[in-house]
């Protein structure tokens, strides 16, 4: 093969969830950079594929990559794969790509299961945009504050969740995001529990604790994207108007949107209107 950094996408569950393509890449490369040895060890002997394997992992991913590139540049081809899913995507392999990259080697992606596509695509959801956000800061109040920074995204968000956090996870979603959202519960995907549950996000602390099973597993959670606004509300044309005193129609309608969270786009046309009068 050539000798290059393939970026391989894996199962997330079921082990008949992997391309043709991956199965290639696994079997002719001459080392495989895996997030851990073992796991990586059960898909690679279901699939009959005796591959050297290197440790790279979140606590160790400089040094693993200063290897890599060692190893590309002795010719070798080297494949990268996280325990599940696409390495790189809340998974360890950014660091490593964007250190091969700026040692001048290849990187080639080996496109494959993931996660948060995976529950877009069945959720039914119909906005036009995503975010993904990943995984929510395992603090309190630095969970809240990205969840309030999130707020006024028109677009479905998209988050990762352990079993443990995820109660108070939806809590906070609930009290801090419009109630007129819905929410979807993705989890275990492709694995023999998988559920995918939507509902208005009222309703989402109860359907947790309606069944202890509800709890496990990993989570993709998905939240509509806020519902339209109608005009604009009292303190944002008050903002407005004030910034207008000062400053021109574009920039009073840039920090406009900062402060009040509005759209921007809808501000400047507000503030055309205002100045017209």
């Amino acid at each position: 093969m050539e000798s290059a950094l393939y970026v391989v996408g894996t199962p997330i569950g079921n082990l008949g969830d992997i391309t043709l393509r991956a199965l290639e890449t696994l079997r002719g490369v001459d080392l495989v950079a895996c997030e851990d040895t073992r796991h990586a060890r059960q898909l690679l002997d279901h699939h009959g594929i005796k591959a050297q394997t290197l440790a790279l992992h979140q606590h160790n991913e400089n040094e693993a990559a200063a290897k890599l590139i060692s190893q590309l540049a002795a010719g070798k081809s080297i494949a990268l794969i996280s325990d599940a899913g696409t390495p790189g995507v809340s998974d360890p392999g950014a660091r490593a790509v964007a250190a091969v990259r700026a040692a001048g080697f290849k990187v080639i992606p080996i496109p494959g299961p993931n996660a948060a596509i995976a529950a877009l695509s069945a959720a039914g959801l119909s906005d036009p945009r995503f975010l993904f956000v990943g995984f929510l800061p395992a603090k309190v109040g630095a969970r809240r504050t990205a969840i309030a920074d999130l707020a006024t995204v028109a677009a479905t968000l998209v988050f990762y969740e352990a079993p443990h956090r995820v109660r108070e996870t939806v809590a906070d979603l609930v009290e801090l995001l419009d109630g007129a959202r819905h929410i979807v519960f993705a989890r275990e995907l492709t694995k023999l529990f998988e559920q995918v549950a939507s509902m208005p996000l009222a309703e989402a602390p109860a359907w947790l604790a309606a069944d202890a099973n509800h709890e496990r597993g990993e989570f993709v959670l998905l939240v509509s994207a806020p519902p339209p606004r109608e005009g604009m509300d009292a303190e944002s044309e008050r903002v407005l108007a004030a910034l207008l005193a000062e400053l021109p129609v574009k920039q009073a309608a840039k920090l406009a949107a900062e402060i009040t969270g509005q759209p921007k786009n809808a501000l400047y046309a507000r503030a055309l209107e205002l100045k017209g009068k």
